[in-house]
């Protein structure tokens, strides 16, 4: 039992050290002179009998202020003496590394999941924190014109909104800013006994009401570079008695690697954005000049006709006036149903928090109601599936399918339209199917010809929908039914979700 590797003791009742190994004594930090009555880290079960049945559990244990170690234990009762023998095993090292890659891996579905950046820097910081069981941890991010910081996410301290201000006021008074330095040198920086530090020198004045608690001592800041380029900061805080080894900086840099890919593929979405909003003006400016400019234009050249006749002294006869009062009277109601469809399309109803299919409801009905073209709508979401996909998916989904739905009442000269809507299987994956098809005209409507194969259109209306579909690794074609008509088709795959994996049975020692 002296050179057993595992610690080997006898606990009782009250799980109380009665006697341990030499292991034991090293691993609980016990006085080997004073083991007798010590508290052990191990509870005893409520029943003797249920000793052993549940095999190897774990529980945690601070032998003092920042040494945390988790052990590995099975009890097994001595009969008839309310005493129990524990054989244990130290995998502190073990049990933090599976929660550091299990941190990582949080992290890399937090960014791939298309959260709010706040929401994935948020998340990320508070993963950190309770990985390595940090005082505190803050991630922050430099904005545009990179003259300032902004703390995006926040674990351990609370939260202020003129933390930067508070920073440069420190700064100016002669403060070392260490997370600058680290930025400006984009490699991490590790500082021992920082707190002591920043709390007896009087330049960190402004900021020691909010760095004051939690207690911490060693200080790591970490730059978050995306593409080369300093996108923000990590700055972890560890708790006393803990120290930043190797295997600590390591796991600060790989979670400093999420972060920063979060910011890049944040601000890559607003330039797509930015796109998008241009190329949705462009093309409104363009629908505008084609329709509404048009036929504004014409109602002023036939009420200056008029005003040339009067000019002139040539009254118009009433046949006149009430042909051109006619004509301008058509020509007003083509233009505000123009109007109305441009605002319909605008409108961003899939992320109203209604869900795409009452969004599409809602756009079928008032083009039907405002062009007179009967248009129904089919959804087939039979496991409810829709709802809980990301938002600018559906707003996605929404602008391709109400693009389709404008061109088909604007050019296909149609009868009736129908807009499907549905979530199939495609192998193991699932798919969002969406489809506009009309009983119009065909391709040739808008006097081009159509395509070999009948499978490819052109167009700055549907380059926008291929490039809306192509953002989430869709497709759009447009096809030639044989019973005539047009068919747009949208297909795309849908994010896979991993299934939950079962926590393992774990006790924690109170």
């Amino acid at each position: 039992m002296r050179q057993a590797p595992d610690g080997l003791a006898v606990i009782d009742g009250q799980a109380r050290f009665v006697d341990a190994n030499p292991a034991a004594v090293l691993l609980c930090g016990l006085d080997p002179d004073d083991v007798a009555g010590a508290p052990s880290p191990f509870p005893v079960p409520d029943e003797p009998a249920a000793a052993g049945r549940s095999g190897e559990l774990t529980v945690a244990w601070e032998p003092g202020p920042g040494h945390r170690r988790e052990f590995a234990y099975v009890l097994a009762p001595i009969p008839g003496e309310g005493r129990w023998i524990v054989s244990f095993r130290d995998v502190t090292l073990s049990r933090l590394r599976e929660r550091r890659l299990t941190a990582i891996a949080k992290a890399a579905s937090s960014v791939a999941s298309k959260r709010s950046l706040v929401g994935t820097l948020e998340a990320l910081a508070q993963e950190v924190a309770r990985t390595d069981a940090l005082a505190g941890v803050q991630v922050l991010t430099v904005n545009s014109s990179g003259d300032r910081l902004h703390v995006m996410g926040v674990a351990g301290f609370g939260r202020a909104a003129d933390f930067f201000d508070r920073l440069m006021e420190c700064r100016a008074r002669g403060a070392e800013l260490k997370m600058l330095e680290a930025l400006e040198r984009q490699e991490p920086l590790v500082v021992p006994d920082r707190y002591e530090q920043t709390m007896q020198d009087p330049a960190w004045a402004p900021l020691h009401d909010l760095l004051r608690h939690p207690r911490w001592d060693w200080f790591v800041s970490v730059p978050l570079l995306a593409r080369g380029e300093p996108v923000g900061i990590l700055n972890a805080f560890y708790a006393p008695g803990q120290v930043v080894g190797a295997t600590e900086l390591e796991f600060l840099l790989a979670m400093a690697e999420q972060a920063a890919m979060a910011v890049d593929h944040a601000a890559q979405r607003q330039r797509e954005r930015d796109v998008a909003r241009r190329e949705e003006r462009q093309k409104l400016a363009r629908d505008l000049h084609d329709s509404v400019v048009q036929q504004v234009f014409s109602m002023m050249m036939q009420a200056r006709s008029l005003s040339v006749l009067v000019e002139r002294g040539l009254p118009p006869t009433p046949d006149r006036v009430a042909q051109v009062a006619d004509d301008l009277s058509t020509s007003a109601e083509a233009v505000l149903a123009d109007l109305r469809g441009m605002v319909v399309e605008l409108r961003p109803a899939a992320t109203t928090g209604e869900g795409l299919a009452p969004a599409l409801q809602s756009l079928v009905d008032t083009t039907s109601a405002r062009t007179g073209v009967p248009v129904s709508l089919e959804v087939d979401d039979r496991d409810d599936e829709l709802p809980a996909q990301d938002a600018d998916l559906l707003e996605d989904v929404y602008r391709i399918v109400a693009e389709a739905l404008h061109n088909s009442v604007k050019h296909a000269d149609a009868a009736t339209i129908l807009v499907r809507l549905a979530v199939t299987s495609h192998g193991r994956r699932r798919r969002l199917l969406a489809e506009v098809a009309d009983d119009g005209r065909g391709l040739t409507a808008g006097g081009a010809a159509a395509p070999a194969g009948g499978s490819t259109s052109s167009g700055f209306g549907m380059t926008v929908m291929r490039e809306r579909a192509a953002r989430w690794g869709g497709a759009v074609r447009v096809r030639q039914p044989a019973a005539g008509g047009t068919s747009v088709r949208l297909t795309l795959p849908l994010p896979t979700s991993l299934p939950a994996v079962p926590a393992t049975e774990t006790t924690v020692a109170p």
